[in-house]
C-alpha cells in the first residue's frame, strides 16, 4: 500500500490518488487515471485503457524523472515456482495478494 514517502513527487502523488465521481475506485475504467501501482510487485505503470487491467511498467517518474524502485515481479514469481504455486492457484497464501509477501521478507 502507498503511503506519503513512497511519492517522488506532488504529480505522481496526484495521479496515483486520483479518483472520479463516475467511477470511483475503478481506476482501469476511468480514461483520467494514468498511473498505477501495484502492490504486489512494488512496480509503476502507464494504464492500457483496453477494457482491461493491464500496464506498462515505468522505471522512472514520468514527472519529475526519479528512478522508481525496482520491480519485484520476478522474484514474486521465482518464490511461487519455489513453493509450486502458480499466480491463479486456488492454494495462493493471501499474503502474495498484496505487498504483505514481500514486506515480511523485508524486500
Amino acid at each position: 500500500m502507498l503511503n506519503s514517502s513512497n511519492f517522488c513527487c506532488e504529480d505522481m502523488r496526484r495521479n496515483l490518488e486520483y479518483r472520479c465521481i463516475k467511477h470511483g475506485d475503478n481506476i482501469w475504467d476511468c480514461p483520467d487515471n494514468l498511473i498505477c501501482y501495484s502492490d504486489s510487485f512494488d512496480e509503476f505503470g502507464i494504464i492500457i485503457h483496453d477494457g482491461g487491467t493491464s500496464y506498462i511498467r515505468i522505471l522512472f517518474c514520468p514527472f519529475c524523472g526519479k528512478k522508481l524502485p525496482t520491480s519485484k515481479r520476478d522474484l514474486f514469481f521465482k518464490i511461487l515456482e519455489n513453493l509450486k504455486l502458480e499466480w491463479d492457484d486456488e492454494k495462493l497464501p493471501p499474503e502474495f495478494k498484496t505487498d504483505e509477501w514481500w514486506k515480511k521478507r523485508g524486500l
